[in-house]
């Protein structure tokens, strides 16, 4: 599995309330695409939301997205970890 780094730009602002839901139907749905959602951030007032993710490639992450909520990441990092 690769690790993933996505971000969202939402034009007005974003509750982290809004975030939070969205994130549980990403749990919800990720199994049927071997995704793992792992950890969020969130810029309310700036509406920007980032996603840690493991998934098998950037398309499976995306689809997980689309699918939960329909909110796709505007791009997708394949990032790695650092101590």
């Amino acid at each position: 599995m690769a690790l993933f780094m996505d971000t969202h730009t939402l034009e007005g602002g974003v509750s982290a309330a809004d975030v939070a839901a969205a994130h549980q139907a990403d749990l919800a749905t990720q199994a049927a695409y071997g995704v793992d959602y792992l950890r969020y951030w969130v810029d309310e007032e700036a509406g920007k939301i980032f996603c840690l993710v493991e998934a098998p490639d950037a398309e499976a992450a995306h689809t997980v997205h689309r699918e939960a909520h329909g909110l796709v990441a505007d791009e997708i990092y394949a990032v790695s970890e650092h101590s």
